[in-house]
């Protein structure tokens, strides 16, 4: 479209969408009136917004839902008028990254701090993707525009171009710390990876349009980490070899674990056996794929290709992260694979997860924790009898040790015909009160980089952690994270990725020496350690 010549105190605006048509059409609400508290915002300031691109009539929306329309768009952008990106729904990067890289004026990335749509999952991960680029940005969130905070740094953005945020509570990781039992084991676990080599393999890269979740080879391999690329059609080949006896074993196991299953016979909308066959299949299908390499760690994409073939991912992701799990053995029957071990798995492929999912994995096996290890959404969070509880949330593949009774506290629930239109069992349950350590490696100024901290999972109520489901995804599992010595807004300034890696600790001290012994092994691979809030390191 055309547009008249730009007034000084105009401000152009951006959507970017999602790649699926039905996600576009059922989140536009929330979107539109976002991008009213947007455009509210600046006009308390004599600003005026221009949208980039109409509503299309045919689709009932104006977010940008591919890449080619993305740069199309972006031609009728002035390349030095101020820029928003409003995000209300989960976003494809790609869709505009190429007209962000080019822009020559301030940009602002804006959501709404809400959880029915992932906004601020979106913006996350954008976020991270202009940092990996090197993209000079601002961000900011609100609820409703009404808070002081929003209301401030939009002022300075329109006044000064950048949004400045409060990161005191990140420092750099010491030098010089002491020789202990923790700094020895960091040591010795790095030296080992970086001679021994570690491979995960990447069922298809690049998913949903996480940019920053792609690590390339000149910043993995000089950690000791190398990639094995996988297509999600070797997968979907191996699953039509397993026979259904061997798949519906896996179903039986779980069932005599304790774990129950919502089943319908619709399956348009209701989970169902067949497709919890297709998902046994899937799990064991990995499993031999994954031998066959010799890999150390596994991401299965899902989302986009395989999900118009099969059922979700995340009930095998889940299994795949935990230690005690259905047997499967290799195709000659002589051994069971990865025996009373996880096989982490790195959710929709990212490969900051992979990375940390690894390190996490060797680090708490060697401490003789549980290894089981996740990444989450970011999704969310509330005040909560006068502290900041997180909603951590993800489709599905947090292990059933996360939870306080184990297989006993999952439960079965169909995906969201919304995303998932062949359906498939997430791992649903309530994570357990306990010590976590949180990280995220993240790509920023050309190399590897990681934030880590120490949180806790606490208990709420039963009828809050209902109403915080219902506010997201009741389908998913949840956990409830408050972040040690990191306030919300600190916390979203700084995060770069839609994803965070948790991992429990049997009582606090012990999550403290594993921080320890984990940060030091970063930092003797060569990645630079940020401690984020209130950690004990020595």
């Amino acid at each position: 479209m055309s547009h008249p010549s730009t007034p000084e105190r105009t401000a152009y605006l951006v959507a970017s969408g999602d790649l699926r048509e039905s996600a576009n059409v059922a989140g536009w609400p929330t979107q539109v009136e976002l991008e009213r508290i947007v455009t509210a915002a600046l006009a308390e300031h004599g600003w005026r917004v221009v949208r980039a691109n109409d509503v299309d009539p045919k689709t009932g929306h104006g977010f940008i839902s591919s890449q080619r329309m993305g740069i199309e768009v972006f031609k009728t952008v002035p390349k030095d008028v101020p820029l928003i990106v409003a995000e209300a729904v989960w976003q494809y990067s790609h869709h505009v990254l190429p007209g962000l890289r080019t822009h020559e004026g301030p940009i602002l990335t804006v959501a709404n701090f809400v959880g029915d749509w992932p906004g601020l999952v979106g913006l996350l991960g954008l976020n991270a993707g202009l940092t990996k680029m090197g993209k000079p940005y601002s961000t900011i969130w609100t609820v409703d525009g009404s808070d002081d905070f929003f209301r401030d740094g939009i002022r300075s953005w329109l006044e000064t171009g950048t949004i400045t945020h409060d990161d005191s509570h990140v420092r750099d990781l010491p030098t010089d710390l002491p020789a202990t039992p923790e700094t020895e084991l960091g040591e010795q676990l790095a030296a080992r990876l970086l001679e021994d080599k570690a491979i995960i393999g990447v069922f298809d890269e690049g998913c949903m349009g996480m940019y920053n979740a792609i690590i390339d080879d000149e910043l993995l391999n000089p950690i000791g980490v190398y990639k094995e690329r996988l297509s999600q059609s070797a997968l979907w080949a191996e699953m039509q070899r397993v026979d259904d006896a061997e798949a519906d074993a896996v179903g039986e196991w779980l069932k005599a674990a304790g774990m129950t299953f919502r089943l319908g016979t619709d399956e348009a909308t209701e989970l169902t056996e067949n497709q919890l066959r297709w998902q046994y299949k899937m799990y064991i299908a990995a499993l031999r794929i994954s031998d066959d390499f010799g890999l150390d760690a596994v991401g299965i994409q899902y989302q986009q290709g395989l999900k118009d073939l099969a059922p979700a991912s995340d009930l095998v992701e889940g299994l795949l992260n935990n230690a005690q799990r259905p047997p499967v053995t290799s195709r000659d029957g002589s051994r069971v694979l990865w025996d009373g071990q996880p096989l982490p798995h790195f959710n929709e492929v990212d490969e900051g997860a992979a990375v940390d999912a690894l390190v996490t994995n060797r680090v708490w096996t060697a401490l003789g924790f549980d290894p089981a290890t996740t990444l989450h959404d970011v999704r969310w969070g509330e005040e909560y009898d006068g502290e900041f509880v997180w909603v951590y949330e993800i489709s599905g593949s947090v292990p059933p040790s996360h939870f306080p009774n184990g297989y006993a506290d999952a439960e079965g629930w169909r995906q969201g015909n919304v995303f998932f239109p062949a359906g498939g069992a997430t791992i649903n349950g309530v994570s357990k009160p306990g010590e976590l350590v949180w990280s995220r490696v993240y790509i920023a100024d050309g190399g590897l980089h990681v934030d880590i901290g120490r949180a806790s999972v606490v208990e709420l109520p039963e009828e809050e952690t209902r109403r915080r489901k219902e506010a997201t995804n009741p389908e998913w599992p949840i956990a409830h994270v408050v972040l040690h010595g990191v306030t919300r807004d600190q916390f979203m300034a700084r995060h770069k990725a839609n994803h965070v890696q948790i991992a429990y600790a049997p009582d606090a001290a012990a999550a403290d020496r594993a921080l320890t012994a984990k940060a030091t092994m970063f930092a003797r691979l060569g990645v630079a350690v940020h401690l984020c809030g209130d950690v004990s390191v020595a």
